[in-house]
């Protein structure tokens, strides 16, 4: 499909700027995108120093901005001109819009005249956002001046940069508009109330709701912004329903998200890493559990979860739910296998527990101490073999190495008898905690004799932590299984993202990406990525599949598990870029053709 545009810019507030998943959106399709526009695309997002310093890469400013960059200096708005650190290294426009903040009133009393943006009391978070949109809004203006006689397609994401269409409206610019809702913030809000969205949207009043819930003024703008633009898409069917519902506007184009399959590794590559960094958890296991019991690490699968602290939305109380319940079923069998299960959710945390930092520190002294003596270590054991002599532990070992030994692990094992801990910090406010309170309300104690272990990573994984120093993408590498039963989800990138590694994972037909796949995946006898039925069902029937479903990938084989890595993988490639990027191009081109068609 061949872009009905002359040149595209695109907005977002996650433009060099990390908060959440429209930051991988735009980054792993601008190469794609790229190839349709060419050197034509531009990315425009809000400029903060420290945040941008890790992906932005500043240059000088073009020519033909030149007398743009002066006349937004003089009115107090400074624009940074660079690339994008990613593949592709795509054109990148920042603007740092603190200097217009005097307008804030000004552009309040405009949204309010001409979109009935209700945002009188509206928070800081509210106010930021808006301003820096307004700001990239009159960017839009001064580049279509420079640029009269092109067609400029002109693409806004989420409520955060809707301010930017609706001033391309209001002055009636010449510019087409698209703009993408990921998740409408009403729908967000109610689903974390822990009422069935889906079951409730046509009872719903939404602006009263907005109202009652203390969000009509980002409702608000998101409505005005989607029914102002020229086409309006999101990103999934599922959330195409609240669109309407919530905005009152049907959508054009359904644009799902992808990965750039070209940046993951061959399957036999990750099959290496997998290995690797399992020896890696498989070591961090150790010393966060050997110091209280034993098992056997070598019978041991990991499960993982990754999400925002949405406690029902991301379906955190499903899963811990089914872990009880996994974990009485595998106690009853006298199961060998031991499922220890992370939990990747960030939250309020003051310090690593000093019990898992000294037990760290004592288990890489003993295998330092070992590495010193691998070398003697080889050569009694070969001596050993070819004198036909028991391989007894004095043949290997000498005795004062095993005295020393003998008293590290002894420091090691300095709590032993007792429960190991359910999280790796301290948190701000434990008794508070629902995730540690949904552990104990479980049954999951991780007591010697529980086959289901869990453990709350409260941090962003870095791979510099001081804990398993494994990053998100190691850390799902590492694992054998990821589990999101998301209530809502207007995509989700992270049941994709583990198939992209080879690692299966389960989702819900309540997420965009388990709706879109649902009907590849439910007739498969080797999903690779399980669909969970949680539509208008009760929460203890969905429980109750989920359990039926960990417990089967607790029991599978080898075989098993390889068949349904290598159809995961397969999974993840049918969501390529390559394959979903041609949508937006249908939606830019859409707008065109609207936008020449109002102007007629």
């Amino acid at each position: 499909m061949k872009p009905k545009a002359d040149m595209l810019f695109e907005a977002s507030w996650e433009v060099c700027n990390k908060v959440g998943g429209i930051f991988t959106v735009l980054s792993s399709k601008s190469k794609q995108i790229q190839k349709h526009y060419k050197n034509r695309y531009c990315l425009i997002g809000p400029y903060f120093e420290e945040a941008s310093r890790s992906y932005f890469e500043e240059s000088t400013v073009p020519a033909a901005y030149k007398d743009i960059n002066e006349e937004l200096k003089s009115l107090g708005i400074v624009c940074h001109f660079g690339t994008w650190l990613i593949e592709g290294d795509p054109s990148v426009i920042l603007i740092d819009f603190a200097g217009y903040g005097f307008h804030m009133d000004e552009i309040k009393k405009e949204l309010w005249d001409g979109f009935q943006v209700d945002s009188l009391n509206a928070p800081n978070d509210f106010n930021e956002p808006i301003l820096w949109s307004w700001t990239v809004g009159i960017l839009m203006e001064k580049i279509k001046k420079v640029y009269a006689d092109k067609v400029i397609a002109f693409h806004a994401h989420e409520w955060l940069s809707g301010a930017s269409v609706l001033y391309i409206k209001k002055n009636n610019l010449p510019v087409p508009t698209t703009f993408t809702t990921h998740a409408t913030t009403l729908g967000r809000t109610i689903a974390a109330s822990e009422r069935d969205l889906y079951a409730i949207l046509d009872q719903i009043n939404p602006e009263e709701e907005a109202r009652n819930c203390g969000i009509i003024a980002k409702y608000s703008v998101e409505k005005s912004s989607a029914q102002a633009a020229d086409v309006f898409t999101t990103v999934s069917q599922v959330t195409a329903l609240e669109a309407k519902a919530f905005l009152g506007r049907e959508v054009d184009v359904v644009l799902p998200n992808g990965l750039d399959m070209s940046e993951f590794l061959s399957f036999e590559d990750l099959t290496q890493k997998h290995n690797l960094y399992r020896n890696r958890l498989r070591e961090f296991a150790l010393y966060y559990f050997f110091p209280y019991y034993s098992f056997d690490l070598r019978e041991s699968l990991f499960f993982f979860t990754a999400s925002r602290y949405e406690f029902h939305n991301k379906g955190l109380d499903v899963f811990i739910e089914s872990l009880g319940q996994l974990n009485e079923k595998l106690k009853k069998e006298k199961s060998k296998k031991t499922v220890i299960t992370f939990f990747y959710v960030p939250g309020a945390v003051t310090s690593i527990r000093p019990e898992i930092a000294t037990a760290r520190e004592v288990f890489h002294d003993i295998k330092e101490s070992l590495n010193d003596e691998e070398k003697d270590i080889q050569e009694n054991i070969l001596y050993a073999i070819t004198e036909e002599k028991p391989l007894t532990e004095k043949a290997i070992f000498h005795e004062d190495f095993l005295r020393n030994m003998q008293r590290k692990i002894l420091r090691l094992k300095t709590s032993k008898g007792k429960s190991a801990p359910l999280s790796t910090h301290y948190l701000a406010n434990e008794n508070d905690d629902a995730i540690m309170n949904g552990f104990r309300r479980a049954g999951l104690e991780n007591r010697e004799e529980d086959k289901v272990k869990v453990i709350l990573y409260p941090i962003y994984l870095s791979g510099v932590d001081g804990l398993s120093d494994l990053d998100y993408y190691q850390s799902i590498e590492a694992s054998h299984l990821g589990v999101f039963p998301s209530y809502y989800e207007p995509w989700g990138y992270t049941p994709l993202e583990a198939a992209a590694l080879g690692v299966p994972a389960v989702t819900s037909n309540l997420s965009g990406f388990g709706k879109y796949f649902s009907d590849v995946l439910d007739r498969d006898k080797v999903p690779g990525i399980r669909v969970l039925d949680m539509e208008n069902n009760p929460k203890d029937q969905i429980v109750k599949a989920l359990t039926k479903s960990l417990h089967r990938f607790a029991n599978f084989d080898r075989k098993e598990r390889i068949d349904n890595k290598i159809r995961a993988r397969k999974i993840a490639f049918m969501a390529d870029w390559e394959n979903f990027a041609i949508h937006y191009v249908e939606a830019e081109n859409l707008s065109v053709e609207r936008n020449l068609e109002g102007k007629e």
